[in-house]
């Protein structure tokens, strides 16, 4: 063992707890406390582990302390798919058809599928009450806060503004023309906006302030109007993402996150002022980027902005990483998925540190005095495009582990997600 991780390795050994099932999670959950925002994370978007654990920490939160809704790194419009089932006012959402963009994966799995099951069966054990009440009791709902579904959510506010016979349905339909030469491009968008100074800002902002200005006088528990008002707001973010994308620079990854951070805290709001909020994220969201290089890049993350916003006893979040396993990703942006092998955490990383601690699932809650994590090391992130042949050279963020999470969930060996796919990923390499 390399001299300089040792006493890493040591700590581990002495604040680290096996992980043998469900109920081991107990620690995690206490350790929240009284966080209104609880952020489960995942070092690859395509790994079973990840999302059955943060499954059952999402159990355990709604049950034990009141959490009222989860909040993914999805597109808002496929997500109401899922949040109509889980509160009982729909059939079975198809999967495929409601998450058509690429990488679809990410949420439409077999893994989801019992979440989503678990939640209507809660909410329906209740009485399905309804998204809320005055009583404070309500459904737990599933919430997607990204920001890339731009023509989807303007389809989604005509709709629900024309079905209700709003007057704001032709600011909308004003809103939408203005994209719609660039046929559902985004990076054609973003040229046009950037370069040719053709930009529908004005249109979307106005959308907005008039759909926040209907919204606040309208009666609790109206999801249709926080429908439109978050569908609005992807319009106005995803403008602004596009438009800056196209130039280069951090401030499309700022923009987003940004974005996400709103989303959820409107999402928050419609739920009252004592709402608590599970969000599901990549480690690179949820991990607070002022522990990381990304600070030096003038990039910030949804961790670090709630921290900032709402205080560090507010939120409590939760990094995840393995040392090896396969996971689900692709070649290139857009190219067919693979089940793919994860390679060992390469020498003097934190995955590695963590695997010569004991070869078994563990977990660890920051806090007090543990100097040895109160530097940077090595952290693997991998994304939906991968390369395990080339992770060493790109996957790796130096962290302060201790400052980015709250607790660490670490899996020995994980497998692939399980795709909800007309035809199985091509095979391990």
């Amino acid at each position: 063992m390399e001299p300089h991780i040792e006493p890493i390795v040591d700590r581990i050994r002495r604040d680290s707890f096996r992980l043998n099932g469900p109920d081991d999670l107990d620690r995690i959950v206490e350790a929240a406390g009284n966080a209104k925002y609880v952020l489960l994370g995942e070092a690859s978007h395509g790994t079973s582990e990840f999302y059955t654990l943060r499954t059952e920490l999402t159990k355990k939160l709604v049950e034990r302390k009141g959490f009222r809704f989860v909040a993914v790194e999805g597109d808002f419009p496929s997500c109401q798919a899922v949040n109509r089932y889980v509160k009982g006012a729909s059939g079975k959402p198809d999967w495929l058809a409601s998450f058509d963009r690429w990488p679809t994966w990410m949420w439409a799995n077999r893994e989801i599928v019992a979440l989503a099951e678990w939640m209507r069966g809660f909410n329906e054990a209740r009485g399905f009450a309804g998204a809320s009440s005055p009583s404070g009791t309500g459904d737990v709902g599933f919430y997607g806060i990204d920001v890339y579904s731009l023509w989807e959510s303007m389809e989604e506010t005509i709709r629900h503004l024309e079905s209700t016979g709003a007057p704001e349905a032709e600011l909308a339909r004003r809103a939408f023309s203005c994209f719609e030469p660039h046929l559902r491009d985004g990076q054609s968008y973003g040229v046009a906006a950037a370069f040719f100074s053709e930009t529908c800002e004005d249109e979307v902002v106005k959308l907005l302030a008039a759909l926040r200005t209907k919204r606040a006088a309208a009666e609790n528990g109206d999801e249709g109007a926080l429908g439109a008002e978050i569908n609005a707001l992807v319009a106005v973010d995803a403008e602004r993402y596009y438009r800056s994308m196209v130039r280069g620079g951090e401030e499309s990854w700022n923009i987003r996150d940004r974005h996400m951070v709103e989303a959820l805290e409107r999402i928050a709001a419609f739920y009252g002022p004592d709402a608590k909020a599970i969000v599901w994220e990549h480690n690179t969201h949820i991990g607070d980027a002022r522990a990381t290089d990304m600070a030096d890049e003038g990039m910030v993350n949804v961790g670090q902005l709630l921290r900032e916003r709402h205080g560090e006893r507010d939120v409590f979040a939760v990094g995840f990483g393995t040392y090896e396993g396969t996971v689900i990703a692709a070649r290139a942006w857009g190219a067919p998925i693979e089940t793919m092998r994860v390679p060992p955490g390469v020498p003097g990383s934190w995955e590695h540190c963590m695997h010569l601690a004991g070869a078994w699932d563990k977990a660890i809650v920051f806090g007090g005095d543990q100097p040895e994590f109160e530097r940077p090391i090595p952290h693997r992130a991998i994304g939906v495009v991968y390369a395990p042949e080339r992770e060493r050279y790109g996957n790796y963020v130096p962290s302060v582990m201790a400052d980015r999470y709250d607790a660490f969930v670490h899996v020995e060996t994980t497998r692939a997600l399980q795709p909800l796919e007309a035809e199985p990923a091509a095979g391990a390499r």
